[in-house]
């Protein structure tokens, strides 16, 4: 599954310079992390966010936001997917970026997981 290239590097602009961003290939995606935690990313041509549990159901009442489906039926709370059409300028995209990382860097840093080792074939 691809993901829209372009509104990931509008993410890029919009987390500005920072050390701790890492990307990460998930969700047939784009995520987004800071220390570890997701903040957001791309989903096809949509924004996933992470958005703060108690504002969860509030924020899907925002235009262009919907919940984040994933397989089995499961739809985990605190991740909100956001149309394209409703990030589609600088502003409105910037809204939703800073939410996500303002609850990435609220969470603890995670420790950096050991590389996993590749068997050698004799």
């Amino acid at each position: 599954m691809a993901f829209d290239e372009d509104l990931a590097e509008r993410i890029r602009e919009s987390m500005g310079a920072r050390s701790n961003v890492a990307e990460i290939k998930m969700f047939g995606g784009l995520c987004f992390t800071l220390n570890g935690n997701m903040a957001c990313g791309v989903m096809r041509d949509g924004l996933l966010v992470r958005v703060p549990p108690d504002e969860f159901t509030r924020l899907l009442k925002e235009p262009g936001a919907r919940t984040m489906d994933m397989m089995a039926g499961r739809t985990p709370k605190g991740f909100i997917v956001v149309d394209a059409a409703a990030v589609s300028t600088k502003p409105k995209l910037e809204k939703w970026v800073a939410r996500g990382v303002g609850v990435a860097e609220s969470m603890p840093a995670k420790a950096k997981k050991p590389r996993a080792k590749v068997k050698k074939k004799k």
